[in-house]
């Protein structure tokens, strides 16, 4: 994981510091900016490859920089004298980014009123070099730890993140790349099926589906490479025919209610070969919530804010069943009317979803096992989030068609990462036993509820009031200790007593 990379975090620190002392305090501000530097890079990066690609085998490709466009590349940018750069990125390399993919995109539409406010050329030569220093650490921790896949961007905003007190107050925080890896083995999206997420934030999930999709393509793992934490991950150059590009191209749908996190997500997935990526501006919780994808989604991955309460007023009482403002109720609600029959939904949701006494707990519980054939809860140490959130979390996998019969609990020990703010790497990991136990879940056989994994039948669980937290099911083991005879303990007490009596005596002999 890039994140424990301490030279990377290094060159973060300093890029955080040169912003901030150059004047651009405001945290998202200067995410956003050091955004746009990183996506000049790698447009340039990805164009250039795909030219070489397209040389080798044939095929017909129209680079992004024909002509004069050749002076918009980073590698033409970064060789210019300072003010000159400053004012070429201003007045040309700005406005061609913004309208990259055509005025009628999604990228178009959102960047519209984006502004470049680097203010000195200074400052901006700085954060260049910077850049150009952290691709290399980055090239090089992926060649040395089998990172075939870097969220790059989501990697500079976490650590970003990381340096300010505030961090996750209003939610901004991405879920673990490795936790994202874990719910798309779980939900095993594939070509083809469409994707959503409504609350994406940076997009993490989308690209973690796509990446997951593209591996599976890899049927013989020509280009596969397993990463720190077991995650077998094939790179996508030999792998994107032209129909199989645009297939995945129409794949991956995201909302969020932040603009610059729709700008984010929107760089951050064509960072990685999706050109046109589908993500927009809209509260999915709303009365503005676009009808049109209900009964829509083969498969919805999602980590939702969960900031409190709404404005009853605000919230889509059409489509919305649940009577209720909290976030984390109403998007299990949504997330499952997204879903058309047969789709299937991976989700984070804090545990007290889980035993929540309350009716609108009970209710959303019963969408998930009445309304949908509930696959598994996996709870998650309250240590997952930090050091942005203490709170702990669960996995729910839930598929909108057929009948809930059984029940899978896992109880999730270790992530393969200390559970303190460090969150330095260890040797314990469930996560691939996650993989494997559940993929091979069988009912009959494990009925262990003193195991850490186990099936809890939808009567019980209905008698049990919805109760889906683990100890509801899970029967402790209790070791019996076997305590001495107090006659016992009473004469080595008086043993031990001499013992020390016979030692004072011999050192206050010292002294006379």
């Amino acid at each position: 994981m890039l994140t424990h990379n301490p030279a990377l975090k290094s060159l973060i620190d300093k890029l955080w510091n040169k912003f901030w002392s150059g004047g651009i305090s405001n945290p998202l501000t200067a995410i956003e900016q050091i955004t746009y530097l990183i996506f000049m890079k790698r447009l340039d990066e990805l164009d250039t490859k795909r030219k070489a690609d397209a040389a080798w085998t044939g095929e017909k490709y129209t680079s992004l920089f024909e002509g004069e466009k050749e002076k918009l590349r980073w590698s033409y940018i970064k060789q210019l004298k300072a003010e000159e750069m400053l004012s070429h990125i201003q007045q040309n390399v700005f406005p061609f980014l913004k309208e990259l993919n055509g005025k009628n995109s999604h990228f178009t539409k959102h960047m519209q009123n984006a502004v470049f406010i680097i203010p000195s050329a200074s400052l901006l030569v700085e954060a260049i070099n910077i850049i150009e220093e952290l691709f290399k650490e980055i090239e090089k921790d992926a060649s040395e730890h089998g990172q075939a896949f870097q969220d790059i961007q989501g990697d500079v905003y976490e650590m970003l993140l990381g340096e300010i007190a505030t961090a996750g107050k209003n939610g901004q925080f991405r879920t673990p790349r490795h936790i994202i890896k874990l719910l798309a083995e779980l939900v095993d999206p594939q070509l083809g099926h469409k994707v959503g997420d409504p609350a994406c934030g940076t997009g993490g999930f989308l690209l973690g589906a796509y990446q997951y999709i593209i591996s599976t393509l890899d049927k013989e793992g020509k280009f596969a490479q397993t990463d720190e934490d077991g995650f077998v991950r094939s790179s996508t150059s030999a792998l994107l025919t032209e129909d199989v590009k645009k297939s995945l191209d129409s794949s991956f749908h995201g909302y969020d209610i932040d603009v610059t996190m729709v700008r984010l997500g929107l760089m951050n997935l064509m960072m990685h070969g999706i050109d046109n990526p589908q993500i927009d501006y809209m509260d999915t919780l709303s009365k503005k919530f676009d009808h049109r994808e209900i009964n829509s989604y083969d498969i919805v991955l999602a980590n939702p804010p969960f900031t409190g309460n709404l404005n009853k007023g605000e919230i889509d009482g059409e489509s919305l069943t649940l009577s209720t403002t909290k976030t984390e109720l109403l998007f299990i609600n949504r997330i499952h009317t997204m879903l058309r029959l047969g789709g299937t939904a991976g989700i984070i949701i804090p545990q007290g979803v889980l035993f929540g006494t309350a009716k609108a707990f009970k209710a959303a519980r019963k969408i998930m096992i009445e309304e949908s054939q509930l696959k598994a809860v996996i709870t998650m140490p309250s240590g997952v989030f930090k050091p942005y959130a203490g709170v702990a979390t669960a996995i729910l996998i839930f598929t909108k068609a057929g009948e809930t019969d059984n029940v899978w609990f896992y109880e999730m020990e270790n992530d393969g990462y200390s559970l303190d703010d460090k969150r330095a790497k260890i040797e314990k990991s469930d996560l691939q036993d996650i993989i494997e136990k559940y993929k091979n879940r069988d009912a009959k056989k494990e009925n262990d509820r003193k195991a850490k994994h186990f099936f809890v039948t939808k009567k019980e669980i209905i008698e049990n009031e919805y109760d889906l937290s683990f100890n509801s099911y899970h029967e402790e083991v209790y070791e019996e200790i076997e305590y001495e005879e107090p006659k016992v303990v009473l004469a080595k007490l008086e043993a031990l007593e001499e013992e020390i009596r016979k030692e004072l005596l011999e050192v206050k002999s010292l002294f006379v």
